[in-house]
């Protein structure tokens, strides 16, 4: 180990502290910054001279080898490089797959439970890694996405709540929401303990198998807040012993202590032109170096709050994201709100390039599936586009990110099987998650062996599902849900790196048949019909709403016709009453028949049949708590 003592006077221009070494080797060298200043908490600042500092630019950053190693809990962090390795070969035919944003299915993913699961038959030394996902492929292309969106790929520490005794310190943070340095991959998705340059390596691999299969690979990102916690618990690896005052929001009125709009102790200043900076120079490394096709932002309306936490109407960082020439092939997607009510859904400043995840329409969905009265005209307005939050300037219906379920919340089987969540096991009392999930158990608490309910759960995941695929704007579904994972009502999950959140590869072999082929046909139907992707909101044109009573607050039934110019004319019909409604069909396009495609009261192959079954008649009786498509064809 060698230490240099940076001299003022010779290491450092302006604000910026810098040096230069001569001889080094070229790669396995781990380094690190010891900085001293003032000790005046009530000033804002956090130096520690004792604290070894990981490099807030390191692009490879050197922890624990194995995840959730709990030998290795209290190890510490720090930069590394590699220039010896040569330059990742591409390949001479690879391309980006430039996949339209009207076109995308997206599938929200875990690297390390995708696959770490034994019922994945993967190799140990790959199970849980990058390579992982890349022996996984086929299984994504035969359910018939065409973009994943990873959750937290950047270095964490998934034994932070391990470092000291708490309520939670049983838990492994599998979900990665934890930030320790923005350009560094994860090391520990490495295959068989190989380190960061290995998962450097191996990730590139990862993106290029999956663009070579049709796949797009958007990264969440966390610029939000970091791993660094709060005043009362400090863990200070980078940025607060650097220099807390420009990387983190400080109340100035309560003795500089850290401003928490992101629920996780701190918040990143990220409108200080410092930060800023950082930020997109982080963004760019991964869209250069790794090449990556977008990003969904985790808690941006923090990135729309000045230095003193105020909400900004033009957010420097969130225009320079949208203006930037590097970043001006990637898909930009807001998740907008953050944990101080700053819910900006509808109302993101956009600059016509930013999308969204929709809220809204999770929560309207949902409460029109589950059978809640005065949600018709609600669940019309989001099936065609969201056009009172997104109709403005030259948005489109893709800039909503529409999503029944996600990561965080209940998978889509416990949106069916749990009214309330279940998460004492997360060492927070029960007091974390939401409680605003307007779910609906079918009848029973959990899991049960009752036929009945089971049926109506799988029926309910069905209509969930083919409204989320038929509706315009970008559709989002979550992992697992192709075969009905539970959490057994955990709806924040983020500590356990079990069953609870691994993949279920035998579930999903048992489900193939029915539940899988269900949701993987549907999602088929969507990318192959045009109605469904549109440039543009829908005009009159566009759709005929069966329907001349909007106001009928006890109606929870809505048909409507989208039109083809070409003749071939698509009806939905979504019932959410608990009795049959028999309803007459509209005329179909001229020398064409009504086929039906999908019921989704009918068993497995009949609930979805892609080429459609004929002679249906005049009028169809549409189920209880079901739904139907039907096309219009020669």
């Amino acid at each position: 180990m060698m230490e240099l003592t940076l001299d003022p006077h010779v290491n450092k221009t302006g604000d910026i502290w810098h040096i230069c070494i001569e001889d080094l080797p070229r790669s396995n060298v781990l380094y690190g910054y010891c900085i001293d200043g003032p000790r005046g908490w009530h000033q804002g600042h956090r130096f520690d001279s004792s604290l070894v500092l990981v490099d807030p630019y390191a692009k490879l950053v050197e922890g624990s080898r194995y995840f959730g190693d709990a030998n290795s809990k209290l190890s510490g962090f720090l930069g590394t490089y590699d220039f010896d390795s040569i330059p990742f070969d591409w390949g001479e035919n690879y391309k980006l797959p430039n996949i339209s944003e009207k076109d995308l299915v997206m599938y929200e993913m875990n690297v390390r439970a995708y696959t770490v699961d034994e019922s994945s038959g993967l190799d140990p030394k790959i199970r849980g890694s990058y390579l992982g996902v890349i022996e996984k492929i086929p299984h994504l292309l035969e359910l018939g996405i065409n973009a994943v969106e990873l959750l937290p790929v950047f270095e964490f520490d998934e034994l932070e709540f391990q470092r000291r005794p708490n309520p939670r310190d049983h838990l492994i943070n599998t979900w990665g929401y934890s930030t320790i340095n923005f350009f560094a991959p994860m090391s520990r998705y490495a295959s068989d303990g190989g380190g960061p340059i290995t998962a450097s390596l191996e990730f590139k691999e990862m993106v290029k198998s999956l663009h070579g299969a049709g796949i797009e690979v958007i990264l969440d990102v966390v610029y939000n807040h970091t791993n660094e916690a709060d005043d009362a618990n400090p863990y200070t690896t980078s940025f607060r012993g650097i220099d807390n005052k420009v990387y983190y929001m400080l109340d100035v009125n309560n003795n500089c202590q850290l401003l928490n709009f992101s629920g996780c102790g701190n918040t990143l200043n990220c409108n200080h032109p410092v930060v800023m900076e950082l930020i997109l120079d982080s963004l760019r490394h991964w869209v250069v170096e790794y090449h990556v096709d977008g990003f969904r932002f985790d808690l941006t309306s923090v990135l729309c709050r000045g230095t003193n936490g105020s909400p900004l109407n033009a957010p420097p960082l969130i225009r320079a994201i949208a203006k930037d020439a590097v970043l001006s092939r990637c898909k930009i997607i807001a998740e907008p709100w953050d944990c101080g009510g700053l819910y900006l859904v509808g109302r993101f400043p956009n600059w016509d390039r930013w999308a969204e995840w929709n809220g809204k329409y999770r929560d309207d969905i949902r409460r029109f599936i589950k059978g809640e009265c005065g949600m018709k005209g609600i669940l019309a307005t989001r099936v065609a586009g969201s056009a009172d939050l997104y109709k403005v300037n030259k948005r489109k219906p893709y800039h909503g990110v529409n999503f029944v379920v996600a990561h965080d919340g209940f998978t889509l089987h416990d949106l069916v099987s749990y009214n309330l969540k279940h998460n004492d096991a997360n060492g927070e009392g029960g007091n974390d998650g939401s409680n605003d999930n307007f779910s609906w158990n079918c009848g029973f608490e959990g899991e049960t062996d009752d036929p009945s309910i089971k049926s109506l759960r799988f029926r309910q995941m069905k209509n969930f599902h083919l409204v989320l695929m038929i509706s315009q704007g970008t559709p989002m579904m979550l992992m697992g849900d192709e075969y009905g994972h539970t959490r057994y009502g955990n709806n924040n999950s983020y500590g356990h790196d079990t069953s609870i959140n691994h993949f279920q590869w035998g579930q999903l072999d048992a489900k193939k048949s029915n539940h899988f082929r269900f949701f993987s046909e549907v999602i088929k139907f969507r990318r192959t019909h045009h109605l469904f992707q549109r440039e543009s909101f829908l005009s009159k044109d566009d759709v005929t709403w069966h329907e001349d009573n909007w106001e009928n607050y006890d109606s929870k039934f809505l048909a409507f016709t989208l039109h083809d110019k070409g003749g071939g004319d698509i009806y939905l019909a979504f019932n959410a009453h608990d009795y049959f409604v028999r309803v007459s069909l509209p005329r179909p396009p001229l020398k064409r028949s009504w086929f039906r495609v999908a019921d989704t009261n009918l068993h497995s192959p009949h609930d979805f049949v892609p080429d459609g079954v004929p002679d249906i008649g005049r009028t169809y009786n549409v189920a209880p708590y079901s739904s139907i498509l039907l096309e219009a064809k020669l």
